[in-house]
């Protein structure tokens, strides 16, 4: 069996109790998502972070300590996956940690990460796209992807505004919506190979993916971090939708209009704003990585 790396032990009481304030501030996060799934409800802002990211809120409130942390009488980790045993012949019961067999297994995710933060990191924040990724997903398309919810300025005014702005997506997840008018009329063409090369930290939805890359790398990294990036993700959302197309305004949103100079400032301080919040969680999501593969080596 290969040897736990544990740096430290908590005693039960003390991780019981951080994973209940954990759970809390879960819960307030996620707000009512349940509640409106199981009534069948939809919200068109929230609802996303769910189904595009797929991380379960069950998941989310799930309190892991990170690698070299371990856990005594955690008898409900014991199956959880990426966790084994260390001591069982502990009196308080048994202690439980992150299994380095899975950070192994996980060392390929842990080094692609790494690299992708340690790239976006390294480049200037871009603060001139004014959202206009959602603009080129509705652009002189025949149907609109968030049908039950209408375009601010109708079809016609919704293609003007694309018509008159430079389109300089820099996210891939973003640019492979795009209809296929706009494609052409974005500053790059993006690839998933190339993404390495084009993300930046000024991007909204990079920096709403900081949720994505700390999920992956559960049970390895706190969930304190992780509830740091969701937070983030849900505030970049909910920009992202008031600059976008669509009236939110019955949803409690009101719009950021990009289509005005006002709007497109209003827009960038607000922007700027996420980006530097997410720059301080990408350099600590980094450290951990970083911690990660040291522990590999």
């Amino acid at each position: 069996m290969t040897a736990a790396v544990v740096h430290r032990t908590l005693a039960e009481s003390e991780w019981r109790a951080r994973a209940a304030t954990h759970r809390a501030r879960a819960d307030s996060l996620a707000g009512d998502y349940l509640h409106r799934r199981a009534a069948g409800a939809k919200h068109p802002v929230l609802d996303f972070l769910w189904t595009y990211y797929g991380h379960r809120p069950a998941q989310l409130r799930r309190w892991h300590p990170g690698y070299g942390v371990a856990l005594r009488a955690a008898h409900e980790y014991t199956d959880l996956r990426g966790y084994h045993r260390v001591d069982d012949a502990d009196p308080a019961g048994a202690v439980v940690t992150a299994d380095p067999r899975f950070l192994r297994a996980r060392g390929d995710t842990v080094a692609y990460i790494a690299d992708l933060l340690r790239a976006t990191a390294t480049r200037p924040p871009q603060l001139s796209c004014f959202g206009l990724h959602e603009w080129a997903m509705v652009y002189r398309a025949g149907e609109v992807r968030h049908d039950a919810v209408p375009l601010r300025l109708g079809a016609a005014g919704t293609d003007a505004v694309v018509e008159s702005m430079p389109v300089r997506c820099t996210h891939f997840d973003a640019f492979r919506f795009f209809t296929p008018p706009a494609v052409g009329r974005n500053e790059h063409h993006l690839t998933r190979a190339g993404q390495r090369q084009s993300e930046q930290p000024g991007c909204l939805h990079a920096n709403m993916d900081l949720y994505k890359w700390s999920f992956k790398l559960s049970p390895l990294v706190c969930s304190n971090l992780l509830l740091d990036c969701f937070s983030l993700a849900r505030d970049a959302r909910e920009l992202d939708m008031r600059a976008s197309p669509y009236d939110l305004r019955e949803y409690g949103y009101e719009p950021v209009p990009i289509e005005t100079p006002a709007g497109r400032a209003d827009y960038v301080r607000a922007q700027a704003a996420i980006a530097e919040r997410a720059g301080v969680l990408r350099s600590q999501l980094l450290d951990c990585c970083e911690s990660l593969l040291a522990a590999l080596s």
